[in-house]
């Protein structure tokens, strides 16, 4: 898979997105409730990178259907 692939936006990428984020979050409260401690790495990516990654998935999807245009 390219670099470019990664970047366009398409329907099934966002579900990916979004059903990663659910598990994540399940991840963060089971760790947590489990053993009893504040779990990190799962609310980063839920918080940070996704939203990051799906801004920059739609950015450059608009900037790459603009040049594709001309």
């Amino acid at each position: 898979m390219k670099f470019v692939d990664l970047l366009l936006f398409s329907w099934r990428k966002l579900w990916i997105v979004v059903v990663a984020g659910f598990v994540s979050i399940m991840l963060h409260n089971l760790i947590s409730g489990l053993l009893g401690v504040e779990e990190v790495f799962f609310f980063i990516i839920v918080i940070f990178v996704i939203p990051i990654y799906v801004l920059v998935m739609a950015v450059y999807s608009i900037v790459h259907l603009i040049r594709n245009r001309k």
